[in-house]
């Protein structure tokens, strides 16, 4: 099956979108017939300088490797090139970054003072892995020590109980010291489940949100606004709730919100509500996988959604990442953020997957998205805490022993590092194109005018050429690896 075909297979499109597909196929292998169209203007020798080089494989985590020269082109091998243009400017970028959850901010209190000192550099240092796009939960998520919302007990319309009292112990804290090292850190807020009294079912676990608390419940967002800003922790955008689309069998903190229920609260009570507070907090709708892009057309197209919110927040765990381009083609100015994925802590390969990861976030980013935030900054090394069903939970970035207080990484938090540290916001994305075997790639240009390009080798070590109009860089991946090369660019 061609790759037309296959991306064809695998959507619902119009007669129009399959002509676009068709024509961007054929283009596509009349470059490779011919050797691939090179860019109309690009990096000369005048230009550039040598590129430094930072590979993550079998013998090392984002490590300085020799820097590579360019030179001057001779003729193009399509099977191993990989082709700049520049001038084909995509998506700002907004940064990288982890879940503050509930379960996270816990064990991060735990750590002895300087070893939390110590490790939020490496995190948060716009000198280190400077993650800069984090997420936190309103209220309990899965990954918690308990389950709590912000108004528990009876009916309160009035929200008169309401209560940040449980976030001051620890979760406050850690956000402080951690915008303390990034004051331009990126907070962005998201809900697992309304409070029990607000929903069909009285609980927090599983159940749908009823109508009928709408106006109680955008009160309670604007409550938790205010109550975080009061305690130096500022929010700059909120989902309107985790995982529109599933109840998890009301096995943990989850709420279903139908299409139209999600519209009306943001029409009728929160936009309005935002809007006459003054609140200058960003909404982001959907919060769920790639298969629910014909939702999120749906909500966009419907009167009103658009004067509150342009953005979509997805997830990885359902459908391609390419799926999410089907929005942008019906909404080019729509702004897109991943706000979750994670790996699995049991797999064998928990700790060295780090291409797989690579390969995920160069999709995501060439697919539109303005940042990437992954899910739950630390667990230990059973998944816990966690108030899901199961025994097990479900990890996060980073593992904390809880005997030996030890901390180890995942692959993903390697992969996550080779943009993080590079990568700086305002950035744009620019157009890669190329059909190196097993090679992803992805590259940007930095306010700065710095290049930043990310090569990801999923397979065994091979030949890479990146190429602009009439220079050539030729580099050796290692097999399995990550490498992040960055070159300064005086003049485009």
């Amino acid at each position: 099956m061609t790759g037309m075909s296959l991306r064809i297979a695998n959507r619902k499109l119009t007669r129009r979108q399959i002509l676009r597909l068709a024509s961007v196929e054929l283009d596509s292998e009349k470059g490779s017939r011919q050797g691939m169209a090179l860019p109309n203007k690009g990096i000369t020798a005048q230009s550039v300088s040598a590129l430094n080089v930072w590979v993550t494989n079998a013998s090392g985590r984002i490590s300085p490797a020799s820097p590579v020269n360019w030179h001057a082109a001779q003729t193009i091998n399509a099977d191993r090139t990989v082709v700049l243009y520049p001038e084909r400017k995509k998506q700002q970028m907004l940064g990288f970054g982890a879940a503050f959850t509930d379960a996270s901010c816990y064990l991060f209190n735990s750590l002895k003072p300087e070893v939390r000192t110590q490790l939020f550099h490496k995190l948060f240092s716009p000198s280190q892995l400077n993650f800069d796009v984090c997420r936190i939960c309103i209220g309990s998520s899965d990954c918690s020590t308990t389950v709590f919302n912000y108004d528990e007990g009876t009916v309160d319309p009035d929200l008169s109980r309401f209560s940040i009292t449980h976030d001051h112990e620890y979760v406050l804290p850690i956000l402080r010291q951690a915008r303390s090292v990034n004051p331009n850190l990126f907070l962005f807020a998201s809900p697992w489940s309304p409070p029990g009294w607000m929903k069909s079912n009285g609980s927090m676990l599983g159940g749908c949100m009823r109508h009928t608390y709408m106006p109680s419940y955008a009160d309670y967002f604007l409550k938790f606004l205010r109550a975080y800003e009061a305690a130096g922790v500022p929010i700059q955008a909120v989902t309107v709730q985790n995982e529109v689309d599933s109840d998890q069998d009301g096995t943990m903190p989850a709420c279903t919100w139908p299409q139209d229920y999600e519209a009306d609260f943001l029409t009728m009570h929160l936009g309005p509500l935002f809007q006459r507070a003054g609140v200058q907090t960003n909404i982001w709708i959907i919060d769920h996988n790639y298969n629910l892009w014909g939702r999120a057309i749906g909500e966009l197209e419907t009167p009103d959604v658009r004067k509150y919110t342009n953005a979509i927040a997805w997830h990885g765990y359902e459908g391609e990442p390419e799926w999410m381009t089907l929005v942008q083609d019906a909404f080019s100015d729509v702004e897109m953020y991943w706000t979750e994925g994670g790996p699995n802590y049991r797999a064998p390969n928990y700790q060295t997957n780090w291409a797989e990861w690579g390969v995920t976030f160069s999709r995501i980013l060439r697919s539109g998205c303005k940042s990437l935030t992954v899910w739950n900054f630390l667990s230990d090394e059973h998944g816990r805490p966690y108030v899901g069903a199961g025994t097990n939970g479900v990890g996060g970035a980073m593992l904390l022993n809880s005997t030996t207080h030890e901390i180890s990484y995942s692959g993903m938090f390697w992969a996550l590092g080779h943009f993080s540290q590079f990568v700086k916001r305002s950035a744009r994305l620019i157009d890669t194109q190329g059909a190196a075997k097993d090679v992803q790639h992805c590259a940007f240009e930095n306010p700065d005018g710095s290049l930043v390009v990310v090569l990801t080798n999923s397979g065994s070590a091979r030949r890479c050429d990146l190429r602009t109009e009439d220079r050539v860089a030729e580099l050796t991946l290692a097999a399995n690896s990550i490498s992040t090369l960055v070159c300064n660019i005086r003049s485009l």
